[in-house]
């Protein structure tokens, strides 16, 4: 187990198992492979590393028994001793993975809180101590959060000095810097960026300011050649504009993708008008209000390249009923189809973009979520009564966050019989305790086997109730091969979602 977890990168849950594990004797923790053969270790997180030390201190501070406070002989320590010795242990485990020469694959740092950034320093110190520990780096994320211009470009620059690796690198930038340190901080990245030999994957997320340095770092003969993929994840495009000339200089790529970004108006249609190039729109979620004849030239451009769409509750009623329309003639091979907020006309328009792609539509969620009791109810039944003829035979994810009533549940659940999904998940917003759906899921699921993974839970006034803490159901689904997961364990993140398949 051990093994497949580091290769996956699941490092902070095993340090947790393992403390955990071997807290009665701390000498057999040298036979632990974490320990003795570190070399294993690819990836790294420096938060959820920091995040599972806290987590244990608290467990064993809080501990009844001697044994489980070996580690921590005195449980009586102030805040300020806690937090010296969680630094120290968090330091130390950063030393012991530089000692044991671990070829570092993927490394990520987020620092959410003030605190952390005393913690970063002595990684940083450590880092710049010992640079080829981060020389080998493919996969690199920085969530900048509150890190200082001077804590960050410091840092920057030992990575651009020691590190030309990097394949995929994912940007993060707080709305909240102002535009001085912003400035300073995005030339380092652009540094970064021009230091790349092999540069096939950027993300920029959260950025409120013109992407000026970055962006055109884009067009240098490394990037120009190897970059293949750009994600924008909530920018504002508002005062961008180098689109045309840095699109026009990326001579392999493939593929482009929109996450819930700002001002996608006519000044950056135009830019994309201008690209002489195919503009290969994978991806693209929009959340905020629509310049409809602006997306409609956006789509017809590139619709034919798009595989992931979604639309969130900024969208208006008028906007959808406009919008659904065009990805139908323009974009038939979506894989990935995400809606919430649908009013009575545009669920019957999703009805048909969904028979329109049913070829190649592999993921579907519907989050249906109104106040509206009687809309609500009304859409949710809509949609639980024609959706299950039309999916596809096979589908690897459905979602539906709906109010249900076990009626409707019963029609879909009938429909879809000659459909399988291998992860099906339902949220239930009804709050009415006398509709109880199990028995349904376990005659038109269980029985007859059309689902791998299964995730149910009921939001009742508030509270959420997850089948997968009710183990006498969840142990009789197993007997016919059907494992019931968490829900929210389930969920799919659409940011994080791209990043892995693309």
């Amino acid at each position: 187990m051990a093994c497949s977890k580091l290769f996956l990168g699941d490092l902070p849950e095993l340090i947790s198992k393992v403390i955990q594990y071997f807290r009665y004797n701390h000498k057999t923790l040298h036979s632990c492979i974490l320990v003795n053969r570190l070399c294993f270790i690819q990836r790294l997180n420096t938060y959820k590393v920091c995040y599972s030390v806290q987590k244990w201190i608290a467990t064993v501070k809080t501990s009844t028994t001697s044994n489980e406070r070996y580690f921590v002989r005195n449980t009586n320590l102030t805040f300020i001793q806690i937090l010296n010795f969680t630094k120290l242990i968090y330091k130390s485990l950063f030393l012991i993975f530089i000692e044991n020469k671990v070829n570092l694959h993927s490394f990520e740092v987020t620092l959410p809180k003030d605190i952390d950034i005393d913690w970063f320093d002595e990684i940083f110190e450590l880092i710049l101590q010992n640079p080829n520990f981060i020389y080998n780096i493919k996969n690199f994320e920085i969530n900048l959060y509150i890190i200082t211009a001077d804590n960050i470009t410091k840092f920057l620059r030992v990575v651009y000095s020691n590190c030309y690796s990097i394949s995929s690198l994912y940007i993060i930038v707080p709305k909240y810097y102002d535009i001085s340190t912003y400035s300073i901080i995005e030339k380092s990245l652009s540094q970064l960026i021009n230091s790349q030999e092999n540069l096939q994957k950027i993300s920029f997320g959260f950025n409120k300011f013109p992407l000026y340095h970055s962006l055109l770092s884009l067009k240098s003969h490394n990037c120009s050649n190897t970059l293949n993929t750009i994600i924008f994840y909530y920018v504002n495009f508002k005062d961008i504009i180098v689109l045309n000339e840095v699109f026009n200089q990326l001579n392999v790529l493939e593929s482009i993708h929109i996450v819930c970004c700002y001002s996608l108006d006519y000044n950056f249609i135009q830019q994309i008008s201008n690209v002489i190039r195919p503009f290969k729109l994978k991806s693209l979620f929009l959340h905020e209000t629509l310049q409809i004849e602006s997306l409609k030239l956006l789509i017809q451009k590139s619709g034919n390249y798009l595989e992931n769409f979604g639309i969130s509750f900024g969208i208006t009623d008028n906007e959808s009923q406009q919008l659904l329309p065009l990805i139908i003639k323009y974009s038939s091979k979506i894989k990935y189809l995400e809606t919430t907020w649908l009013d009575n006309e545009s669920v019957y328009l999703l009805f048909s973009l969904i028979e329109n792609i049913t070829q190649n539509l592999s993921y579907l969620i519907i989050n249906y979520i109104d106040f509206n009791y009687f809309d609500r109810h009304n859409i949710s039944s809509i949609i639980l009564q024609n959706l299950g003829q039309i999916l596809p035979l096979k589908l690897e994810y459905l979602n539906l966050i709906l109010s249900v009533n076990t009626s409707d549940l019963k029609i879909f659940l009938e429909n879809f019989q000659n459909t399988f999904i291998k992860k099906f998940l339902i949220r239930n917003t009804k709050n009415d305790e006398s509709q109880d759906i199990l028995p349904y899921i376990k005659e038109y699921i269980v029985k007859k086997k059309r689902v791998k993974y299964l995730a149910i839970s009921k939001t009742f006034y508030g509270e959420n109730e997850d089948l997968f803490f009710q183990k006498d159901v969840v142990k009789e689904f197993q007997l016919h091969d059907i494992q019931v997961l968490n829900y929210d364990d389930l969920l799919i993140d659409f940011y994080n979602f791209i990043k892995e398949v693309d």
